[in-house]
């Protein structure tokens, strides 16, 4: 993490001086290159990082991955950086492609399908407490 640059410079450093001192939290630094990758099955992985208020995910779907239908109470953007995935959600299907967005208000009920080797970056809002507290069950293998 760099914390100066050469050639720029700030009159404020970053510092509001009248705001009040319970406001004045750090911002908190992470590089998803250094962080360790979660395994959620054979065709999906993930990262992610969350505060008081949000969540950042970082999806790493194999061609072919599925996450199964499901719906939470969390307002979700997905940002597809690599790739391109089918998203079925309220009986209309979406195809998202590389650049593109989709957001699911809360309770939108959604399942999507990995078209091809894709990257997907999902913020939510509230922080995915179902995750935190592992009782999220969609993506979990169902045992025979």
């Amino acid at each position: 993490m760099k914390t100066k640059s050469k050639g720029q410079k700030s009159k404020t450093s970053g510092i509001v001086p009248h705001i009040f001192e319970h406001y004045k939290a750090s911002p908190i630094f992470y590089n998803f290159e250094n962080m360790s990758i979660e395994t959620v099955n054979d065709k999906i992985s993930r990262q992610y990082i969350y505060s008081g208020q949000s969540m950042l995910v970082k999806w790493i779907f194999k061609k072919g991955a599925e996450v199964p239908l499901h719906h939470h109470v969390n307002e979700q953007i997905t940002w597809i950086t690599k790739g391109s995935v089918k998203v079925f959600s309220q009986g209309k299907e979406f195809i998202i492609k590389s650049g593109e967005i989709i957001i699911f208000p809360p309770h939108v009920p959604h399942e999507f399908f990995a078209l091809e080797d894709t990257i997907d970056i999902d913020f939510f809002t509230p922080v995915r407490e179902d995750w935190i507290n592992e009782s999220a069950s969609y993506l979990k293998k169902k045992s025979k």
